[in-house]
């Protein structure tokens, strides 16, 4: 006789969203019955040097974007095979493991692990979903999250619920036919990114010249300060209902302060204390971070920001879009830099009133208007690019809670 409680422990053994002539109840195993540990060392020029990404898995070191801190000496780097997966041993807690397509070494302090039989597609999946990285977290030793780690010793002892080898691969292979989907999103998006970087280029140095309704080419640019359409906005005041404490990021603009950025429940934050207000259409730069990308347009509306900000009004006679894509090009920026004074990171500042004196050649405000109704057209697309990437990741975060137990 089924009794409803074994009825809901059977439930609890099946995904909510399953393929079709599947049917088995999903069985638990730890780890350590599913992978055995690979302890094989070595180095040279014939293993590429592998890197484990948060986001990406496995990459070749030299196409990580990160920086080599290898050591000279690989003799006792571990080896990695086609098909091992491989995970930061101090951050599998946040999900840093992949599946390898390549033949490489990677650091002692990484674990290599290797499918005793099964799909391994289906436990690379498996690995990033929330329950699992929490319970790699729950195993982890370590006092503080500098320190936690998951050695295979206790990785083998975290126990999982699987189904066939059959229903393993085809779950892989649906879930890679979604990564492959938003990929080329992904793609589609860098290639629109990379056109409008090109027609900026071509747009500012002049190689592209725009019309106007009579075909006739707009009159030349004439050098004009700064001071001649920015005006400083230097109102230092309480945040308020009405212009709402905001943080400042970097390629993103005034956007809500999110967990990363709001530290006030670690400070005795005075409500009378003040901030800069910046109002929609502002430009704001960064004397610290212009490189990093600390610099651009208010696109949000009223808020309130740090005063280490500076921010300037854009006056009527200049299209803030215009000038939110003209003045944050690289030359323009490095003619900034000339005028930082400080001597180290965190005391460097570029004086509002030496901003104000730069020169640059200016189009006339009917031909701002053209360019920049052009770019506007191009960022369009990459919103709309962007959002289907934000529901396509959501749509995947969705299944991997669905498609397994």
């Amino acid at each position: 006789m089924i009794t409803s409680r074994t009825k809901k422990i059977q439930q609890q053994d099946i995904p909510k969203l399953r393929f079709k002539n599947f049917d088995d109840t999903w069985n638990e195993k730890e780890l350590g019955d599913l992978f055995i540990e690979r302890s094989e060392r070595g180095g040279g020029e014939k293993y590429n040097l592998l890197s484990i990404t948060l986001r990406d898995g496995i990459k070749k070191q030299e196409s990580s974007n990160k920086t080599d801190n290898s050591s000279e000496d690989k003799s006792n780097y571990k080896i990695v095979r086609v098909g091992d997966i491989a995970y930061n041993t101090m951050r599998m807690w946040q999900g840093a493991s992949g599946v390898s397509d390549l033949e490489g070494i990677v650091s002692p302090a990484y674990t290599v692990v290797k499918l005793k039989s099964g799909c391994v597609d289906f436990y690379k999946y498996l690995f990033k979903k929330p329950r699992t990285i929490f319970d790699f977290y729950r195993y982890s030793q370590g006092l503080t999250s500098d320190t936690w780690n998951l050695k295979y010793k206790h990785f083998s002892e975290v126990a999982v619920k699987i189904p066939d080898k059959q229903e393993q691969e085809k779950i892989a292979s649906f879930l890679e036919s979604v990564d492959k989907f938003i990929e080329n999103l992904q793609t589609h998006k860098e290639y629109l990114l990379e056109y409008k970087k090109g027609m900026m280029q071509k747009i500012f140095s002049k190689e592209i010249c725009f019309r106007d309704e009579k075909e006739n080419l707009y009159p030349d640019w004439k050098k004009k300060k700064l001071s001649d359409f920015l005006i400083e906005r230097n109102e230092q005041v309480p945040k308020s209902d009405q212009y709402p404490l905001m943080a400042f990021v970097a390629y993103k603009g005034v956007t809500p302060k999110g967990e990363r950025y709001n530290r006030e429940f670690l400070v005795n934050d005075n409500e009378n204390k003040k901030y800069k207000r910046t109002e929609y259409g502002d430009f704001i730069y960064s004397s610290n971070n212009l490189e990093t990308g600390s610099i651009g347009l208010n696109c949000f509306g009223f808020a309130s920001i740090s005063p280490v900000y500076s921010i300037f009004k854009i006056t009527e006679s200049c299209d803030h879009k215009f000038m939110g894509s003209y003045l944050v090009r690289k030359s323009f920026i490095n003619k900034m830099i000339r005028y930082r004074q400080g001597v180290v990171y965190g005391q460097w500042k570029i004086h509002e009133s030496d901003f104000l004196r730069i020169e640059e050649k200016i189009p006339s405000i009917e031909e701002q208007q053209k360019i920049a109704d052009f770019l506007s057209a191009i960022d369009e697309l990459i919103s709309i690019k962007r959002e289907q990437i934000t529901n396509a990741e959501q749509w995947k975060k969705g299944l991997l809670q669905q498609m397994f137990v």
